[in-house]
């Protein structure tokens, strides 16, 4: 990685490493009108991700999962349930590996070739996590087992078949708010990819 001009001084402490590694860093930027100034952030380094949006032509379906989400039932999710797309965190595998891995583990199928659509940074003014989005073809013949996660990793995930059309509907009607389904349910749709 380069580094970058416009910063020096880069000072790290240790905050948490309960499970991820929360930093506060201290550091000297250099303004863009020529003046240097301290600032002071907290990064939250989970990793990077993985996420799939899984459709089957043939049925006009999609696959979405359903699991409870602790931080969203902090901010306002009643009973803190998302709807989302089946996604994970790359263990030492790359991104593509890991959501052949994930998709088996959350929904119970085996795929054996996704499509890289996107990647972004998730969260950027406070976590280093950048997401890998993919699509994926599934059908009925693929389906290795019912799904649900790991028991291993406390893993309780609904998975939920349905139209494309009705996934759509949720979206537009505020039952589904996960970004990462939100950002692959649209290129579903601007590429038209069930019709």
């Amino acid at each position: 990685m380069q580094k970058s001009s416009r910063l020096k001084n880069i000072k790290s402490t240790l905050l948490s490493d309960n499970y991820y590694i929360l930093k506060k860093l201290n550091f000297d930027y250099l303004m863009e009108n020529g003046t240097w100034v301290n600032q002071m952030r907290e990064v939250y380094d989970r990793g990077d991700g993985a996420g799939i949006l899984l459709y089957n032509r043939e049925k006009l379906t999609i696959i979405l999962t359903k699991q409870f989400r602790m931080p969203t039932y902090m901010n306002d999710n009643e009973d803190g349930l998302l709807v989302e797309i089946a996604a994970g965190m790359l263990d030492k595998d790359n991104p593509e590996a890991c959501i052949i891995r994930e998709t088996e583990e959350e929904v119970g199928y085996r795929l054996e070739s996704v499509k890289k659509v996107y990647e972004g940074y998730s969260s950027p003014g406070v976590m280093t996590e950048k997401m890998h989005f993919f699509i994926g073809e599934y059908t009925d013949d693929m389906k290795v087992n019912d799904g649900g996660g790991l028991e291993s990793e406390a893993e309780d995930i609904e998975v939920l078949e349905m139209p494309f059309e009705k996934a759509v509907a949720m979206l537009n009607n505020g039952e589904i708010v996960d970004t990462r389904t939100i950002v692959l349910l649209q290129y579903a749709i601007i590429h038209k990819l069930l019709e």
